[in-house]
């Protein structure tokens, strides 16, 4: 989380964190809870046999899909590169013909 750039989008001072997380049970953990907290992020995680992760499913659904369109692309899938650098120029030019081609057809 210390590690995330600076969020853009509106002027004045870039924001460094998000305001909130969403995660799923898995992060479920007093020292991941205490993290956001000490970071000023409200967790958004769901209790494990308390509650229902269907409401995260709506926010989490944006980053696996991504995901699954990432994974058509078999260099990416498969992970061939040991260099990272390259494997980011791939995974980003991925990004670039998935966004492309939804511009090109329409959401």
């Amino acid at each position: 989380m210390d590690r995330i750039p600076p969020i853009q989008g509106r002027r004045g001072r870039p924001h460094y964190r998000p305001r909130k997380l969403h995660a799923d049970k898995a992060y479920d953990h007093r020292h991941c809870r205490r993290a956001c907290h000490r970071r000023s992020i409200r967790p958004r995680i769901a209790r494990r046999g308390v509650e229902a992760s269907q409401r995260l499913g709506r926010h989490r659904w944006v980053v696996e899909r991504t995901f699954a369109w990432l994974n058509g692309f078999r260099r990416l899938a498969i992970r061939y590169e040991r260099r990272a650098d390259i494997h980011y120029a791939l995974t980003v030019l991925g990004c670039a013909m998935i966004c492309f081609n939804h511009l090109k057809h329409g959401f």
